[in-house]
């Protein structure tokens, strides 16, 4: 053996220690022997006819460049560091969170850049950057590198028609994509299925966010057609979009094929009384579905006078009916269904004020949704007869889990109303918000009911906020909201009108 420790070919040959190697990257003479001062003893052809080991020259290039490379990586990730922290952000947990970071062309390049040294990145979130209009190209370019990405939120980014369509060329590479969120860009609209033709049958896609994208009635039916590849979508947002009122046929009849829905909002999207019938035939195959989201359309009065499929809804948690002018008729229908909805957590029928003189039967059946948390009747032009039959349901402990309560804008609620419900409010025991506040353009003085307000606030140990803006508090009652403040009440804030 010679003084490096090599052996003949003929005697397996072994590589040079490691330690030489690294002190040769470190710049010292090279003590690899020379080509003359190895054995000759063995024979070329033998040595030919057998695969050599690297020589001492190539494992040294070798070594240099993997450090050269880990030294470049390490030089990438100072600069990756250095730019999330001018933007007072960071990637954690595979997630890169640029929301609202007033983004300029610069950084959406060093973005691009950043991508490569991420392979593992799951979510990434630019939404609310204006600048990304124009300049997606510059960052799908790069989605190849991200290919593990399961979250991907555009929102608000003033996306141009090239974006959408090298968007749609990058969800080719994506593969793992479970959610998608496109919100408030309008050039979506008219432009959808360029961006949403590659999903396949199979697709991972569980949330699909697509609110105020100006969509047209073409993107209604291309939704419609789509929704059956989606077997996994479990949240569907279409919110503010009018236009697809029109194609609301083929968008309910591919929901009947997403068994796994658990959300759906159409909030603000022009549906009528027809538009009720379809959904409400679609209802009985969403089994699953938790929240439902129809407020703001203000031509749905009437719709509802048939809704046996809403009935089948059987783990509704979340109803939104805010807004949609229901009719007496409605009134009636719903107080047959909303028993059945036994697990019903949130119900806002709130700016309908035809309920007015039809709800006290609505209300009575309240004690039937035992775990109902929030209760939201604003400006529903409520009678005195509606608050005794609210407080029918209160004292018989139907209402135990009520968190919030919301009576505001109800301006024309008597003295006795007002007294019955606060005499009773103490039972209430988990709630933390209500409001009684009057509508903007209406001032009253606080009766005696004022005080039986303040002795049912102090028995209710979770409550927060008191809301009753526009209330005129007199001196006396003055005094007593302050001696009220004084007494380790003072965490329970009042939201009034003022003193007068």
């Amino acid at each position: 053996m010679s003084r490096t420790g090599k052996k003949s070919s003929s005697d397996g040959e072994t590589t040079p220690q490691a330690p030489l190697v690294n002190e040769s990257i470190k710049g010292s003479k090279s003590r690899f022997p020379k080509a003359g001062s190895r054995k000759e003893s063995i024979d070329p052809k033998t040595t030919d006819s057998q695969p050599q080991d690297k020589t001492p020259k190539t494992i040294f290039l070798d070594t240099a460049k993997t450090l050269a490379s880990e030294t470049e990586l390490g030089s990438r990730m100072e600069e990756n560091e250095w730019f999330l922290k001018k933007l007072g952000r960071k990637a954690i947990n595979k997630r890169l969170d640029l929301n609202n970071c007033r983004l300029t062309t610069a950084n959406v390049r060093e973005t691009a850049a950043l991508l490569p040294s991420l392979p593992d990145l799951e979510k990434l979130d630019i939404s609310w950057n204006d600048v990304i209009g124009g300049n997606l190209h510059v960052l799908t370019q790069q989605m190849h590198r991200v290919s593990k990405l399961k979250i991907l939120r555009l929102s608000s980014c003033r996306l141009t028609a090239d974006d959408v369509r090298a968007l749609g060329e990058a969800l080719k590479v994506l593969p793992e994509l479970e959610e998608l969120n496109l919100s408030w860009n309008s050039k979506v609209g008219g432009n959808l299925p360029l961006i949403l033709q590659t999903l396949q049958e199979g697709s991972k896609i569980q949330t699909l966010e697509l609110v105020d994208c100006t969509l047209t009635s073409e993107d209604g039916v291309f939704v419609g057609q789509l929704l059956p590849r989606l077997q996994k979508l479990e949240v569907l947002d279409l919110s503010i979009n009018r236009n697809i009122s029109g194609s609301l046929n083929s968008i309910a009849h591919g929901l009947k094929s997403t068994p796994n829905l658990k959300v759906l909002k159409l909030h603000s999207c022009g549906l009528s009384q027809k538009s009720v019938k379809l959904l409400d035939a679609a209802f009985r195959y969403l089994c699953e579905l938790r929240t439902l989201d129809l407020s703001c359309n203000k031509e749905l009065g009437g719709g509802f006078e048939d809704t046996a499929g809403l009935a089948t809804l059987e783990h509704l948690e979340g109803l939104d009916l805010r807004q949609c002018s229901l009719t007496a008729d409605d009134v009636l229908s719903l107080t047959q269904v909303i028993p059945l909805l036994s697990s019903l957590q949130e119900l806002d029928l709130s700016a309908n004020k035809e309920m007015g003189s039809y709800s006290e039967n609505l209300l009575s059946r309240l004690r039937f949704l035992p775990v109902l948390k929030s209760l939201i009747i604003s400006n529903c032009a409520l009678k005195c007869e509606t608050f005794t039959a609210l407080v029918s349901v209160i004292q018989t402990g139907h209402l135990v889990r009520l968190q919030k309560l919301d009576l505001s804008y109800n301006d024309g609620i008597c003295e006795a109303g007002w007294t019955i419900f606060c005499q009773n409010l103490w039972l209430l025991k988990e709630l933390t918000e209500l409001d009684i506040s009057l509508r903007p353009s209406t001032f009253r003085k606080c009766g005696q009911w004022f005080r039986h307000l303040l002795s049912a606030v102090t028995k209710l140990p979770k409550i927060t906020e008191v809301g009753m803006k526009r209330w005129l508090l007199p001196v006396s009652q003055e005094e007593e909201l302050q001696g009220f403040d004084q007494d380790h009440r003072s965490s329970i804030h009042f939201d009034h009108g003022g003193f007068q």
